[in-house]
């Protein structure tokens, strides 16, 4: 599930970065030497960084304007399908206009403009003749290095995380549609998929390359092992297998098999094993397997007895806190603390003995006290009798 990256990508970014740091540099030591030689050092310093920030600010924002990538649009785009919002792509064609049409019609007084702009920053830098052509120079050349350095970041980098956002947003989406309709287990997953593409989890369930071929070739579905596994787990529900049968999958030994058992048991809850689920989640032979044994598990929250329910949470708390086990931030993070939230909601309480019914120590008291009177009456009236005769 981890992004691929092209190769030399290091290498081009270190090159980019450093150019940019080259151009910069350029123009803060040309700064530099032009204070050293003022007799307000620090004055002209200063009003020169500022001046030099401004101009790659506003720069900045000019590249970042002429920009912003273009929406593809088409007419294959199915209907109701998520359209971005495209009012910065416009703002940004009108302003472009305006801000060439503008340029061409003062092109000619540009020489003019520069030196009413030099004259202006002159005081900035400590004054003197030398100040105005060096303050037009200075903030001249921070604006066009600031219009390159935000037209290429918005050209490189903003396609890339607005496609980012969109994808991530279609995955949502879907997983929400896919809530709705009972698929926990698929919605879950997707919402996975989406939080990694913006990059908010690890992708820690890298699978390792001899696994696509232990598993079957999907066929209809995207390539590889997610795209077999999300489509076994769709027609667990139309397959023949019994759970007893699921559950010699599992135990088959290979990779390839354990992992069709687990996603068919994502897909059907019923065909699910505890005991495999457990073993996958507390001995995986990868981090792919581990995933999708907590998938596994995620669907079987609302089948499991207090007992069950134990276990499965022991084992997760215990791959969590285990330090080779569950790492942080990753989307099998993600999915055992979700699993633990929900069953930290069951109440596991436990099952109270019935208690011994005691000894009916009333009514032998009671016996007894009648007993005594009885006796004691019956002694009264021999008493009484004795006494007559």
């Amino acid at each position: 599930m981890a992004k691929a990256r092209r190769p030399g990508g290091s290498t081009l970014r270190t090159a980019q970065w450093g150019a940019a740091g080259v151009l910069a540099g350029t123009g803060l030591i040309g700064l530099l030497l032009f204070a050293l030689d003022r007799d307000r050092t620090w004055q002209a310093l200063g009003g020169g960084l500022v001046v030099a920030g401004a101009s790659t600010a506003l720069g900045g924002g000019l590249g970042f304007l002429f920009g912003v990538p273009r929406v593809r649009g088409g007419s294959d785009e199915p209907q109701g399908s998520y359209a971005p919002n495209t009012n910065l792509e416009q703002v940004s064609d009108w302003l472009t206009k305006v801000l060439l049409g503008v340029g061409l019609t003062q092109l000619g007084s540009l020489g003019e403009r520069l030196h009413e702009l030099g004259t202006a920053l002159a005081p900035t830098l400590g004054g003197g003749e030398a100040a105005a052509p060096f303050a037009a120079a200075l903030a001249l050349y921070f604006l066009v290095f600031g219009f390159l350095a935000g037209w290429l970041v918005t050209r490189l980098a903003l396609p890339r995380a607005l496609n980012d956002a969109d994808r991530a947003l279609d995955l949502f989406l879907a997983g929400q549609d896919r809530d709705r309709h009972g698929d926990k287990v698929g919605a879950d997953d997707l919402r996975v998929r989406a939080m990694q593409q913006l990059g908010l989890l690890g992708g820690s369930a890298e699978h390792p390359a001899a696994l696509a071929a232990q598993l079957p070739p999907a066929s209809g579905s995207p390539a590889g092992p997610e795209g077999v596994v999300a489509e076994v787990r769709s027609t667990a529900r139309r397959s023949a297998l019994t759970a007893d049968q699921v559950r010699a999958l599992f135990t088959d030994g290979s990779e390839g098999r354990r992992i069709q058992a687990l996603a068919l048991m994502q897909g059907d809850p019923a065909l699910a094993d505890l005991a495999s689920v457990l073993d996958a989640i507390e001995h995986p032979r990868s981090g792919f397997e581990q995933y999708h044994a907590l998938l596994a598990a995620r669907g079987l929250l609302s089948r499991l007895p207090a007992a069950g329910a134990q276990r499965l949470r022991d084992a997760v708390a215990a791959q969590l806190v285990d330090p080779r086990g569950i790492p942080y931030g990753s989307d099998r993070s993600w999915l055992a603390e979700k699993i633990l939230s929900r069953l930290q909601v069951t109440a596991f309480v436990p099952v109270q003995p019935t208690a011994e019914p005691s000894p009916p120590v009333a009514p032998a008291a009671t016996s007894a006290t009648t007993s005594t009177s009885s006796t004691t009456s019956t002694s009264s009236t021999s008493a009484t009798s004795e006494a007559g005769s």
